[in-house]
């Protein structure tokens, strides 16, 4: 994400991507060692919930960045709104 020039903004998100990472790992060793289907099942939803999460920010800082920014012309506004809408289609399929 080219726009976020922060260094402790992209090091919070990849923090966050990184405990994601890390849930995954926990959830692939659940099913590997044959855990309960309900840890399994908590540890799904977790992942779920942390990349849902995740999604929010990103669409968050998409929109700030490429719609509502001062200075965007009425061409870029679009173009934000477009590549917005083609990643929500994906994503609430």
């Amino acid at each position: 994400m080219a726009h976020l020039l922060e260094t402790e903004r992209k090091d919070r998100l990849v923090a966050r991507i990184r405990r994601i990472a890390g849930q995954v790992a926990a959830m692939e060793r659940a099913v590997s060692g044959d855990a309960p289907c309900s840890e399994t099942l908590h540890l799904a939803a977790a992942v779920r919930g942390a990349v849902g999460g995740l999604m929010d920010e990103l669409v968050e800082d998409h929109l700030r960045a490429h719609v509502a920014a001062p200075g965007l012309s009425d061409a870029q506004r679009t173009a934000g709104a477009d590549e917005l809408a083609t990643v929500l289609k994906r994503h609430m399929r």
